[in-house]
């Protein structure tokens, strides 16, 4: 059993064009946070507002934060779309997904 465990992913995606690239933001128990990126790298950072604040900064979204509406403006539906799954290692090849297919 790891820290993270018991702690909830948080799924952020952007887009570029019919591309979406999703990013997964924790929350360690400190309160600082990791990003596990696109590339299969996690980025430390001091805090989750940090993480966050980088993220934003990349033009991610949270994908909880989304809605139908939301979704449909971007050019997918949330009934299409769901976050990768897989431990990091099988993440890695799983964090950019094509619209119209399946992570």
């Amino acid at each position: 059993m790891t820290d993270f465990d018991n702690i909830p992913d948080q799924w952020w995606l952007a887009q570029l064009g019919g591309t979406l690239i999703w990013a997964r933001l924790r929350v360690r128990p400190g309160g600082t946070a990791e990003v596990l990126d696109s590339d299969g790298n996690t980025l430390s950072y001091d805090s989750e507002d940090t993480a966050r604040a980088q993220l934003f900064d990349a033009e991610f979204v949270a994908f909880d934060g989304l809605d139908e509406e939301d979704a449909l403006h971007r050019g997918f539906s949330l009934h299409e779309v769901t976050p990768p799954q897989g431990d990091d290692d099988a993440l890695r090849g799983r964090m950019v997904q094509l619209l119209g297919t399946r992570v």
